[in-house]
């Protein structure tokens, strides 16, 4: 599904060049569970990025099932994105005014569906995530767990076929991250979805199909099983 070859990401910085990815190549199969893992500045966060459209590279490509994102207009790309990709972040983003219901809604207000299939899904995404009898709740009604599953429910909410998900579990304690990794892991084995996660934690890409481990911008291996 990814193909990635002679990726390089560099920063100006004043006089100088900061390289964060250096002549990076990497091959995702369609299906996959795949953890990205490194020390901080590590370059895995840039990496995920990258391959989700949020950021462009110095050079290289980076080829999702056939298309290289890196040709894309600006207007392109986002319109790839907001139809291929769903996003997880480690602080939720959700909008605090916002009921549960309206935050996993606001993906679907930027396309043509109808109120009646914008609400059909929208109880699909918010049930499948167990979250049923919270929708009408903000987030500040909600614990962390229940945050993030709203924000899960929010990536779901476009049929993607891409799910990042950078340090997910990373502002949860032990029991709510295991039930976020079990909910990713569901997603993989019965959707088949494939997905991206950044993760600093051992114990959290255990849950992933697969990992990989960057250094200094540069992979130390191909996915390996986890």
């Amino acid at each position: 599904m990814i193909r990635i070859r002679h990726l390089c990401k560099s920063y100006q910085r004043g006089d100088q060049v900061l390289t964060v990815l250096d002549d990076l190549s990497l091959d995702v199969a369609q299906g996959s569970f795949l953890a990205l893992m490194g020390p901080s500045g590590s370059g895995k966060s840039t990496l995920l990025n990258l391959i989700a459209g949020i950021d462009r590279p110095t050079k290289g490509s980076i080829e999702i099932e056939g298309l290289d994102i890196v040709n894309l207009s600006d207007s392109q790309l986002a319109a790839w994105r907001a139809e291929n990709v769903g996003f997880i972040f480690q602080f939720y983003n959700l909008i605090p005014v916002l009921t549960a219901y309206e935050n996993v809604e606001l993906p679907l207000q930027l396309t043509n569906a109808s109120a009646s299939e914008r609400r059909q899904r929208v109880e699909q995404a918010l049930a499948q995530v167990g979250l049923s009898d919270r929708m009408g709740h903000r987030p500040n009604e909600l614990s962390g767990g229940q945050q993030q599953r709203v924000a899960i429910a929010r990536a779901l909410i476009t049929s993607p076929s891409l799910i990042v998900a950078d340090e997910p579990t990373g502002d949860l304690d032990r029991a709510a991250g295991e039930e976020v990794l079990k909910m990713l892991q569901r997603l993989n084995s019965n959707q088949g979805k494939t997905i991206l996660m950044v993760t600093h934690d051992p114990k959290a890409a255990s849950y992933a199909g697969a990992m990989v481990h960057l250094d200094k911008g540069q992979l130390e291996s191909q996915p390996v099983a986890a």
